[in-house]
């Protein structure tokens, strides 16, 4: 198999799926209410494969960057049968059009709650020790005795089961003293740690300061076997995790803290999961989950043309008790199918940018 195969069919395999559970959840939904669904399709452009079933045909098109849900009475200029105008979609209550609306990102964010949750279940949860890699001469960990080496188990009585539970626990503790026990050559050991503030950057490389005490995590990596429940929690919170850190992302891009040439496209995403698929196909499940949230937030935005446009339509029509006048919503249409194709030139830009440079 050619090495452009190795990457155009994992990306393939992986937008196909988030695109079917994308528009699966508009389908769902419409369905639900009664709205009548005309096509369905996976991918845009000219048709590739189709099948017409009762009143909606199927179909596979040729361009896989996406794909829709057609309803009847979607467009302001569709004529529409009197006795079909129950089913159209124009003629929802506003709630049912919000609910349709919003059932696409919804299914992306299910997906990626059950993707963490199956491989979570299945290969168990992965979590950085708590022991010391590294601790910094004349720091407040050296100063109390820590080593290279010592597991910490417990702060101020509470355990520690990972890594990041520490930087929790001395984040909070604003510069006062804290309890903690660590085990050394099968000892357990009690000392007093007094964190000191100071400046370091953040993920996004902003300034900030915090509650330090000196030390490194060795980097070792264990996984935890979970039950259902626990599979289940863990998953939940590992998709607001990351629902949260996309959303502050996009927060940061608007602020410019983030630099636009950081965002990836399609070119990127082939790429990433190519290599992955290439190293272990079970490693695209991750990324899988990752890339679907950010697809939900994506289509969420208040963009027209996107979901979340449709979203912002309706909530105005509720404000101002009347539907937004047709001209009013095909300017803002154009608007945002200006700004998604400004947002597509950038994303290949960089993608291009990344090959080119590398």
């Amino acid at each position: 198999m050619s090495t452009v195969l190795y990457y155009i069919i994992p990306f393939v395999i992986v937008l196909g799926i988030l695109i079917f559970f994308h528009e699966f959840g508009h389908f769902l939904l419409a369905k639900l209410f009664k709205v009548m669904v005309l096509k369905f399709s996976l991918g845009f452009g000219p048709k590739l494969i189709g099948k017409k079933v009762g009143e909606t045909e199927y179909v596979i098109s040729a361009l896989p960057l996406g794909g829709y849900v057609k309803m009847l009475g979607e467009n302001d200029d569709e004529e529409i049968a009197p006795e079909e105008a129950h089913r159209s979609f124009s003629e929802q209550p506003v709630l049912n059009r919000i609910a349709i609306a919003a059932a696409g990102p919804i299914f992306n964010f299910l997906l990626a709650f059950l993707l963490f949750c199956g491989i979570y279940l299945l290969s168990g949860y992965p979590i950085m020790t708590a022991e010391v890699g590294h601790v910094r001469p004349n720091s407040p960990a050296d100063e109390a005795g820590i080593l290279k080496g010592d597991l910490i188990e417990y702060i101020e009585d509470k355990k520690i089961d990972e890594w990041k539970d520490i930087r929790k626990f001395i984040e909070k503790s604003s510069g006062k003293g804290i309890t903690m026990v660590i085990m050394r050559e099968g000892k357990r050991i009690s000392t007093i740690v007094f964190p000191k503030e100071e400046t370091v950057k953040n993920i996004f490389g902003e300034e900030i300061k915090s509650a330090l005490i000196g030390i490194v995590a060795s980097g070792n990596i264990e996984k935890l076997q979970l039950n259902p429940f626990q599979a289940i929690k863990k998953g939940g919170e590992k998709t607001w995790e990351i629902t949260y850190l996309t959303f502050l992302t996009i927060v940061k891009l608007f602020q410019g803290v983030v630099p636009l040439k950081t965002l990836g496209g399609p070119i990127m995403i082939g790429q990433l999961t190519g290599n992955l698929a290439r190293e272990n196909v079970s490693y695209l499940l991750p990324l899988m989950a990752i890339i679907s949230i950010n697809l939900a937030i994506l289509n969420l935005l208040p963009v027209p043309v996107l979901d979340g446009g449709m979203i912002l339509f309706c909530l105005i029509e509720i404000v101002i008790r009347k539907p937004i006048s047709i001209k009013k919503r095909e300017m803002a249409q154009k608007i945002g199918f200006f700004i998604l194709i400004l947002l597509m030139a950038i994303v290949f830009y960089n993608d291009l940018l990344r090959i080119i440079t590398k």
